[in-house]
Order: structure tokens, then C-alpha cells, then sequence
């Protein structure tokens, strides 16, 4: 009861104030209109409402596109709706804070005059009617406080985000945008892939293949004339053809880990986790069937995540988790380490956000200084 009892004042006075700045705001909104019919102004002065409404109702509120009729109409609907409801709420609140004025300190108020109770208009000169009538209309203010102003102020915030909601076009406008965006991303992100590939085989696994071919044929040449010395040669032609072989491996292995096509998601982040470089422990629930698209960003998402906390976050531990509710598939790359990631700085964490972004997928990174670090990675996998 005591815990239900606090619930109910939290979200009384959280309502409250909501309201009374709603009320503030409103008459502000009611002289300032022509002002606020600027563009410049209406829109940031509708999207600071809104964001109020959002936090309000628990809502995450998601950027939207500038809409000067949309921005107008909050305009009107915030006068017309939040000046009674603000008012509303002033009187309950302001008639509660004097009930209680009065019922406390009644005989601090001058002998010639004994103060009124407020609405009942009931005189108080003593502590009989301070301890009953003045205490019961304390408790029936409280009451319709705690009843009728938090649905008022959640009315009044879901209209408020109904108004400025972007409408069907504007989402479509939106989604088209988003989606072309991701899309140069992915293209960009693919062809900087290929440029890596094409180099590491060039400069790497060529130019090994080469010093091969050189090697056994100057080792033909002087078979007849000195079979020590080519022997020497086919045995470091071979050493340099295992070589090659690891090196081919590494590159293949970047572009699909057969890792994963062995051992699924599950298999190949525990395989990884023996070979971070701090101790990880992974936690993955029943994912069911996932995309092979899907399975390869969660596991070179974990992997580049780990290989930073490797480099750079001095982490004693590190965890990885991954679940899926529904459609999602969630991972989350977590360390002790001192904090302070930054996708904006590189590390391989933009190049995280964008293979994201290529399945419509996000990534949140939480990296206060001093740590800890919480990487989140949601891909859609229906």
C-alpha cells in the first residue's frame, strides 16, 4: 500500500507540473501567436511540446519532418485545450496548497479577520474545525488531484503528439529517405569491401603466389647442377605455400565466416569468445531460423566489438547476449572498460552502424567516461 501510495503522488505531481507548464506555455503560445506563425519559430516551439508529451506518456519520440499547417494547428489546439486543463489544474493545486495553509497556520493570520477556507468559504478560528472541516476538504482536493489530473495531463499529451504526428505521406517521404540513404551506405560500405579484398589478395596473396612460382623455377633450373640447393628451394616454397593458404583463409574468412556456416550464430560466437582478448562470457537464448544476412552482421558485429574492447577499452570482462523477441534479433556487446566509444571516431563502430542499417536495423552505443560500454545491435529477421 505504501509503495502504491508513492506510485500515486509520483505520477500525481509529475502530472501536475506537466499541466501547469502546459498552462504556462499556453498563454505564452495565446500572445505570442503571431510570432509563433513564423516557421522558424512554430516548429522548434511545437517539437519542445512534444518531446514533453513524449516523456510524459513514456514514448520514445522519433525526429520528424517540418510541417508548418501541422505546427499552426498544435498552435490552436494548445490554446484551446491546454488553457482549461492548465486552469483545471491550477485550481485544484492552488486550492490544495491553501487548505493546507490554512488548516496548519491558521492562528498566524490576524484576530481581526479569521482566513476562509477556500471553495466551502468556512472561517477557521480554532483547531475544531482545523482538524476536521478544514482537514476533510484536504483530503477530498488530494483525492480529486490524484483521480482527475493524471488522465487530464495523459489527454492532453496524447492530443498534443496526435496533432504533430507526421502524417502517412510524410512517413513514406521519410521511410523513402531513410531507405535511400542506407542503401548508398550499403553500396558505399560493399565497394570499400571489394577495394579491401582485391588489395588483400594483390598485395598479399599474389604477390606469395609469384614468389612461389619463382622459387620452383629456379629450383628446376639448378635440379640437374645442384639437387641440394633445390631442395632448399621446394622446401621454402612450400613453407611459403602454407603461408598463403593461412593468409587465403583469413581473407575468405572475412567475407563469410565458415564458422558460421559450420557451427550456426551460437557456435561461432563461442568459438570467437575463446579468442577475445579479455575474458567473455555469452549468454544466447533460442533464436530459431535467422537470415544467413542477419547471422553474419550480429556475428561481425560481436567480432569488431570485442576486437575494440581488445584495443581499447582496458576491460577486464566482457560479455555478449543474444535474444530474439519475435522479429528482432537483439545482440548486446557489453564491458567493464573505461568508456568513452564514439562511432563518429572510427574503430570500426560506423562501419557496425551501416551493415545495420544495410537489413533496416539500428545500433545504440552507451559509453559514458569511466564506462561501462553497451553496444546494442537489433536486426529485424522475420
Amino acid at each position: 500500500m505504501i509503495g502504491e501510495s508513492r506510485a500515486w503522488s509520483v505520477q500525481t505531481g509529475r502530472s501536475g507540473r506537466y499541466l501547469l507548464g502546459t498552462l504556462m506555455t499556453a498563454v505564452v503560445t495565446l500572445v505570442a501567436a503571431p510570432l509563433l506563425c513564423v516557421p522558424s519559430l512554430a516548429a522548434p516551439w511545437a517539437e519542445r511540446h512534444r518531446r514533453r508529451a513524449g516523456a510524459l506518456l513514456g514514448r520514445p519520440v522519433e525526429p520528424r519532418p517540418r510541417a508548418l499547417r501541422r505546427d499552426l494547428a498544435w498552435l490552436v489546439t494548445q490554446v484551446a485545450i491546454g488553457l482549461p486543463a492548465g486552469t483545471l489544474a491550477l485550481l485544484c493545486l492552488g486550492n490544495l496548497l491553501l487548505t493546507l495553509v490554512v488548516t496548519v497556520g491558521w492562528w498566524a493570520f490576524p484576530t481581526s479577520g479569521p482566513p476562509r477556507l477556500p471553495l466551502l468559504g468556512v472561517r477557521i478560528s480554532s483547531w475544531a474545525p482545523a482538524l476536521t472541516i478544514s482537514l476533510a476538504q484536504f483530503l477530498l482536493l488530494a483525492a480529486l488531484a490524484t483521480i482527475a489530473l493524471p488522465p487530464l495531463a495523459r489527454v492532453h499529451a496524447r492530443c498534443c503528439l496526435a496533432v504533430l504526428a507526421p502524417s502517412p505521406a510524410e512517413q513514406l517521404a521519410a521511410r523513402v529517405t531513410e531507405l535511400t540513404r542506407t542503401r548508398t551506405d550499403v553500396l558505399q560500405a560493399h565497394s570499400a569491401e571489394l577495394r579491401r579484398i582485391e588489395r588483400d589478395l594483390h598485395d598479399g596473396t599474389q604477390a606469395r603466389l609469384v614468389a612461389i612460382a619463382m622459387r620452383l623455377a629456379v629450383a628446376g633450373e639448378s635440379l640437374p647442377q645442384d639437387p641440394d640447393a633445390a631442395a632448399v628451394l621446394v622446401r621454402q616454397a612450400q613453407a611459403e605455400t602454407e603461408e598463403t593458404m593461412t593468409e587465403l583463409r583469413s581473407v575468405i574468412r572475412t567475407i563469410y565466416p565458415p564458422v558460421l556456416a559450420d557451427q550456426g550464430l551460437s557456435g561461432a560466437l563461442s568459438t570467437l569468445a575463446t579468442r577475445a582478448g579479455v575474458p567473455t562470457r555469452i549468454d544466447i537464448g533460442a533464436l530459431g531460423e535467422i537470415p544467413a544476412a542477419v547471422e553474419v552482421v550480429a556475428y561481425f558485429a560481436a567480432t569488431e566489438a570485442l576486437a575494440n574492447i581488445a584495443r581499447h577499452s582496458r576491460a577486464t570482462h566482457a560479455s555478449v547476449r543474444v535474444t530474439r523477441n519475435g522479429a528482432l534479433l537483439r545482440t548486446e556487446i557489453a564491458d567493464d572498460g573505461t568508456g568513452g566509444a564514439d562511432a563518429a571516431r572510427g574503430s570500426g563502430l560506423d562501419g557496425m552502424r551501416r551493415r545495420a542499417a544495410a537489413l533496416d536495423g539500428t545500433m545504440k552505443i552507451s559509453s559514458p567516461p569511466g564506462g561501462p560500454t553497451v553496444i546494442t545491435v537489433e536486426l529485424p529477421c522475420a
